[in-house]
């Protein structure tokens, strides 16, 4: 089963210094029915203003995944790290126990723009951690490349949950299959272009779907595409 969910119906949330769209129920947006799809929790695109930000706040018990679109995110926490992020570049924290954390724009000129994702971890209690990783944009080319995993490369972004997300590059008129098993769910938001699956559900821009029980997916675009595809148990 596949439901395609249009990126215009997310729910905006607009503070001036930030503006966010909720994939999933958060902060001041709760639907009974939208809360998460397997332990895929939270899936927000947030816009920084120039040297505005999260400051300090606490996490526990998350996987908190941060992938940026555009700009430069810095982090800081209470564990000693401090980084920043742009694109070509993956954070990931695991929340354990509890961690204090900020992030914020790292320019004073310019915005950024990311998508903070939360993951439910496969045990409570774990050692809170920070993370940095960088991937090579060319090895996305009609390809499904690994970013974050439980599994692959020392290369690949770790998270403690039996998942891996993927982003792709497709070119125009050109297809890329992806397969899993039945019982496992897959979770495809669009960040540029056009995707279609299966050569029946067509999402554009900001797009997103949420698939169950199908076992391969063909992906393809007409115009080309950068997407992200998660797969979750």
């Amino acid at each position: 089963m596949i439901q395609v969910f249009p990126g215009a119906a997310r729910y905006m949330a607009n503070h001036g210094w930030l503006q966010s769209r909720f994939s999933f129920s958060f902060a001041e947006y709760y639907d009974v029915n939208n809360v998460m799809f397997g332990p895929l929790r939270v899936f927000n695109e947030d816009t920084l203003a120039s040297g505005r930000g999260f400051a300090m706040h606490p996490h526990q018990d998350m996987e908190i995944v941060s992938i940026v679109l555009e700009g430069h995110l810095k982090h800081e926490d209470s564990y000693g790290n401090s980084a920043v992020t742009t694109v070509g570049q993956v954070q990931r924290m695991s929340a354990g126990t509890g961690i204090f954390h900020s992030e914020t724009n790292a320019s004073s000129t310019e915005r950024v723009c990311f998508l903070q994702m939360w993951f439910l971890p496969e045990e409570h209690g774990l050692t809170p951690s920070y993370q940095q990783t960088s991937y090579t944009i060319a090895d996305m080319k009609n390809n499904l490349l690994p970013i974050v995993s439980k599994y692959f490369s020392e290369e690949v972004a770790y998270i403690h949950q039996d998942m891996t997300i993927y982003m792709a590059e497709i070119e125009p008129n050109t297809c890329i299959t992806f397969t899993t098993n039945f019982d496992r769910k897959t979770f495809l938001f669009v960040i540029e272009g056009d995707v279609s699956i299966n050569e029946t559900f067509n999402l554009q821009r900001r797009d997103s779907a949420r698939i169950i029980e199908e076992e391969t997916l063909v992906l393809s675009s007409f115009k080309g595409t950068r997407f992200i595809l998660i797969d979750l148990p």
